[in-house]
């Protein structure tokens, strides 16, 4: 039995779309990832930023620069705080914070 005026799409019409779709997230994916590595490298910057806060309370608290290890110990910063970009924190005996490591 044969059924005329059906509506739908065809297999090469459904094929075009898949096409198009492959398209645009081959297009879409490189440049998300290239913002989240922009990102990472923010929030590093306002990590510092923060650990360089708590650096001046704990100087003010305590009157002595304090090591990454004095601020996880006294509370100022969790255990393992590490960069979103996965540099590590460290603070040099004049009170300095930067971030390094791979990244």
């Amino acid at each position: 039995m044969i059924i005329k005026g059906n509506k739908g799409f065809t297999l090469i019409e459904m094929l075009i779309v898949m096409l198009v779709i492959t398209v645009l997230l081959l297009i879409m994916i490189p440049n998300v990832l290239k913002h989240n590595t922009v990102i990472n490298n923010k929030g590093c910057s306002a990590l510092v930023k923060t650990v360089e806060a708590e650096v001046q309370v704990y100087e003010l608290e305590n009157g002595e620069k304090p090591s990454l290890e004095e601020l996880e110990a006294g509370g100022y910063l969790k255990e393992g705080t590490v960069c979103p970009n996965g540099q590590a924190i460290q603070i040099d005996g004049t009170g300095k914070v930067t971030a390094s490591g791979s990244s």
